[in-house]
């Protein structure tokens, strides 16, 4: 990239929510000058990175407010179009590859700027992964606010919002003054980056972990949790056996037998990719179910009108959580009798910008 880029710009971040992340820290930002000598590598001034505008100087990167010389601006989530600079090069995450509807609008300013666009998704190495994925963070952070809400709800100190915390050595503090009962049993759903993250903080939590077939036997001693392959999640229409390759091909002709789990479960933390050609897992029938003991749904990955019905609507960093009515189906105020409490806050990795970026 140095090579062909040599004016290179961080972006300050426009969009609202501001994301506080930065694409390369001040430490990332001395490297690169060090290495590559004819770099001219410049950042915007801004008043909410999570690193802040003295740690770039610190780092004898300078500042500005304009970037017009710059031949490449990378930035981290979608740049508004009035930021738009004509004829430039842009490196960020612009969620249009998929020709996503709500940012059509970017997509044709994008084009009609003569505008070069790199999209941080599509950056791969040379085994084909991807260079900057965040699933790690969302997984952290996801699992962290199932345990706030298990807390909130069920005594103990409350602890700190994830935001809040500094970086993950204090969010790991907090998991010290966690109150979590004897009975309590976790199912996870994903074993990527997202579900490796969420296991690292309840392993930190002290919750032991169990295989499928013993977290489904009643006498076992919480607190436990479980991981769940596909395998565990579907099963084909036809009868004949599970074949994951098949299923990751087309998900169709499929069924979910999920309920054993949840029925056996307080805690859910959805981590897995969903493919909306296959079957949802969790219904809103299934939720109705009077021998359900969920209490806590953490849907992690997100997927509204998806896979998991309780998920009505994403959440804000802020306001992380609200109430399901499993009669009803309906949302309800957060710890309504009876009720699930639900979290599906859609951008997770912000709540530990610092941590994030430097990953």
């Amino acid at each position: 990239m140095a090579a062909h880029y040599r004016r290179i710009g961080i972006i300050r971040e426009g969009k609202v929510p501001v994301d506080r992340r930065v694409p390369l820290t001040p430490r990332v930002c001395r490297m690169a000058c060090d290495r590559f000598p004819g770099l001219d590598l410049i950042a915007q001034r801004s008043p909410v990175r999570a690193f802040s505008d003295q740690e770039y100087m610190d780092a004898d990167i300078p500042l500005t407010d304009d970037l017009a010389d710059r031949e490449l601006i990378i930035g981290v989530k979608e740049v508004p179009v009035d930021q738009l600079l004509r004829g430039k090069s842009y490196l960020f995450f612009s969620h249009t590859i998929k020709k996503q509807p709500h940012n059509r609008k970017l997509l044709r300013a994008v084009l009609d700027g003569g505008i070069t666009l790199i999209d941080h998704e599509l950056l791969t190495d040379a085994n084909g992964h991807r260079v900057l994925a965040f699933g790690h963070w969302a997984g952290v952070v996801g699992a962290y606010n199932a345990l706030r809400a298990w807390n909130l709800f069920h005594g103990g100190r409350s602890l700190k919002p994830a935001h809040a915390c500094r970086d993950l050595g204090e969010l790991k503090a907090e998991l010290k003054h966690l109150h979590l009962a004897g009975d309590l049993r976790i199912v996870i759903t994903g074993h990527g980056r997202v579900g490796r993250g969420a296991l690292e903080v309840l392993a930190l939590a002290g919750i032991e972990r169990v295989d499928p077939a013993t977290f489904l036997k009643s006498s076992t001693n919480g607190p436990v949790l479980t991981v769940l392959d596909t395998a565990d999640l579907y099963a084909r229409d036809d009868g004949r056996s599970f074949d994951k390759e098949v299923f990751h091909h087309d998900p169709s002709g499929h069924h979910a037998v999920f309920l054993p789990y949840v029925r056996k479960a307080n805690m859910y933390l959805a981590c897995h990719f969903w493919d909306a050609r296959g079957p949802k897992i969790l219904t809103h029938n299934d939720l109705k179910a009077p021998d359900l003991a969920l209490q806590v749904i953490a849907d992690i990955s997100c997927d509204v009108d998806g896979p998991i019905d309780s998920t009505l609507r994403s959440t804000t960093i802020d306001a992380p959580f609200f109430g399901y009515d499993r009669g009803t189906g309906t949302e309800v105020p957060t710890g309504t009798p009876g009720s699930i409490t639900v979290m599906a806050v859609d951008n997770l990795p912000c709540e530990l910008p610092r941590d994030a970026s430097e990953s």
